[in-house]
């Protein structure tokens, strides 16, 4: 019979794809990380794990089934242990939110702090990041995008809809060209992505709303280009929760630039069953209706829910 520990470790192994990584992660050396796999191995009568220099630890086919298998059990034992803990407990635990990289540092980090005040016996790891986040991986037990999942046994909701605008600084309009209609772009210089490493199509507004734009300065990053802007040399399109709460940043031609995104927020159907997963959740639904004038650009201020008010640890109240 197998046990807890070598689905453990065989887990990390295969979401890092490294043993030295899967042995930090585990606080143990990479010796004992590379000598369980073996035993693990031995054990089913299977290879697990194609192993190179180049590509680390890739899972064979019988790896990914069995990796299906392996996720079930420890999804499984999360969700007794918080069971068995006691209903009446507020939860415990440790959860990582993986985002966008615009919304995790402007509007979820201070949320997920009043979050943790709240429920001092969580402990959070939040991931602001301009990519993709793999919850196959377990980079993430939850997740915050621009696309909704098209596959995979997640459980999923539309979060809400945010604006974006093209902001520009006064000190810089004042030195340019006067702009009033949208042809009177084509004389101005743009902030804007490097296309060939955009992570997703939604970011591609930018050549839509001004084709023939002067973009003289690129970068993977919303927050370089939020920066870039305020530096006075270029306009940029930003979104209105980053650019609204800074008055420095005047929006331009508000009636006729107007771009309109969603955020799906996602997590493993297994998980949903647990009162962490499930009080962030509904913590984070309530929160982000809160602030929906926010994200369209019609408030400069983010709120959190009133004191007193505590999110349900129901897995029922999840899906969307």
């Amino acid at each position: 019979m197998t046990d807890w520990d070598a689905i453990r470790y065989f887990l990390e192994v295969a979401r890092t794809q490294r043993a030295s990584a899967a042995a930090q992660r585990l606080g143990v050396r990479h010796s004992t990380v590379t000598r369980r796999i073996r035993s693990l191995e031995l054990d089913m009568g299977i290879t697990l794990f194609e192993k190179s220099r180049a590509s680390g630890f890739s899972l064979t086919e019988e790896g990914l089934r069995f990796f299906t298998y392996a996720e079930q059990v420890e999804s499984a034992l999360l969700a007794a242990r918080e069971a068995l803990s006691g209903s009446s407990q507020g939860p415990t635990g440790h959860l990582r939110i993986g985002s966008t990289e615009g919304f995790g540092s402007t509007i979820l980090t201070p949320l997920m702090v009043d979050f943790q005040r709240r429920h001092p016996g969580m402990t959070l790891d939040i991931m602001p990041v301009p990519r993709y986040i793999s919850l196959s991986k377990r980079e993430a037990d939850i997740a915050i995008a621009l696309e909704r999942p098209q596959r995979g046994p997640y459980v999923c909701t539309k979060l809400a809809d945010y604006s974006l605008k093209l902001y520009g600084t006064q000190p810089y309009l004042d030195r340019q060209p006067p702009i009033r209609q949208s042809h009177d772009l084509a004389q101005h210089r743009f902030v804007g992505y490097v296309d060939e490493l955009l992570f997703t199509d939604r970011l591609r507004y930018l050549d839509d709303l001004a084709p023939a734009a002067n973009v003289v300065f690129r970068s993977t990053s919303v927050q370089a280009q939020y920066q870039a802007a305020l530096q006075g040399q270029a306009l940029a399109i930003l979104p209105c929760f980053l650019a609204a709460q800074d008055p420095r940043l005047i929006p331009i031609l508000e009636q006729d630039i107007h771009v309109t995104r969603s955020f799906w927020m996602y997590c493993h159907e297994d998980l949903r069953r647990t009162r962490r997963v499930m009080a962030l959740w509904n913590y984070l639904k309530q929160a982000i209706e809160l602030n929906r004038d926010l994200l369209q650009g019609d408030s400069r201020t983010l709120r959190t829910p009133p004191e007193g008010w505590m999110p349900s640890y129901s897995a029922g109240t999840a899906a969307t």
